[in-house]
């Protein structure tokens, strides 16, 4: 019973530190708010959206925003050169980023933990091929490497989240095996190896857990390293394809009118530029809380 007790302290009193330490950074409690606002907004898009993203309104074309000269409270933010909503294609967009970053993410983090735990535990000649398949990937500019990718599956946004995912592959492989190698030679490392435990059991049971600090850090961050690069290859015209609300989409097909409808430029990079803004400014405070000598 006391040791129940001392664990169910235990756990509020780290989580407790762990806030304390994190809210130290202004910047990304900021961040974390926007995060959970952009969350709450994309989960109720169906409802907070006024209209269908796809829906096009033939007597509305580039109307401005409703505060402007000719503007209607009907479209808050305007509409694009088809008479579709703005704010209702933002708000769906939000959702579809979240999705991107999220499935990014997680092919690129599980793969390369995977990768990288192999590599450490292997050695000798696995660890120098697969290291330096990574090394290959490396060399490439990651967006021009995503491009190749796209232009060989072909354009479409699930091969648009695969690209974006082989991309960030190599930062999760280094990083995994980096961490693994420095557990390794730890005590219970070598206590669970003389006691019989398997090298699977001592890959994900053992090391796996101590590694798992620094590739939350880096997945806060490749987050919107995906959420930037797929709306670049939707820009492109490589990601999503029309009428999807993505937000790079928005910003190629508005391109022509910056000069005479600057709104439907405007608010979909606005939109990237928060959202990068805020993952990038948790991800900061999420690794100054994590990491022991970068605590002030």
């Amino acid at each position: 019973m006391s040791a129940s007790t001392d664990t169910a302290v235990a756990v509020p009193s780290a989580l407790r530190l762990f806030w304390r330490s994190f809210a130290e950074n202004r910047g990304a409690v900021v961040g974390l708010a926007i995060m959970l606002l952009l969350i709450v907004v994309a989960a109720l898009a169906d409802v907070t959206a006024p209209h269908s993203p796809i829906e096009q309104f033939r007597d509305h074309f580039l109307t401005p925003p409703s505060w402007s000269p000719g503007g209607t409270s009907a479209f808050l933010l305007g509409t694009d050169d088809v008479g579709r909503d703005i704010f209702a294609r933002l708000i769906y967009g939000a959702r579809l980023s979240l999705v991107i970053g999220l499935s990014v993410v997680a092919l690129s983090l599980g793969a390369g933990t995977v990768l990288g735990l192999t590599t450490a535990f292997a050695g000798g000649i696995v660890d120098t091929v697969i290291m330096r398949l990574m090394d290959i990937l490396l060399v490439f500019p990651s967006l021009l490497l995503a491009i190749v990718i796209v232009a060989i599956l072909g354009p479409s946004l699930t091969n648009a989240m695969i690209a974006v995912a082989i991309v960030a592959l190599p930062n999760y492989t280094r990083l995994a095996r980096a961490s693994a190698l420095s557990e390794m030679s730890r005590d219970y490392v070598t206590a669970s190896r003389s006691a019989g435990a398997s090298t699977l059991r001592l890959m994900f049971s053992a090391v796996l857990p101590n590694c798992t600090a620094p590739l939350i850090v880096q997945a806060s961050l490749g987050f919107s390293s995906a959420i930037l690069d797929a709306a670049a290859l939707g820009f492109l015209g490589l990601g999503a394809q029309p009428p999807t609300p993505e937000w790079g989409t928005m910003l190629a097909g508005a391109l022509q009118y910056y000069q005479r409808a600057w709104w439907v430029l405007t608010f979909p990079g606005v939109s990237i530029l928060v959202t990068v803004l805020a993952f990038n400014l948790f991800g900061d405070g999420l690794r100054d809380a994590l990491d022991p000598k970068l605590k002030r």
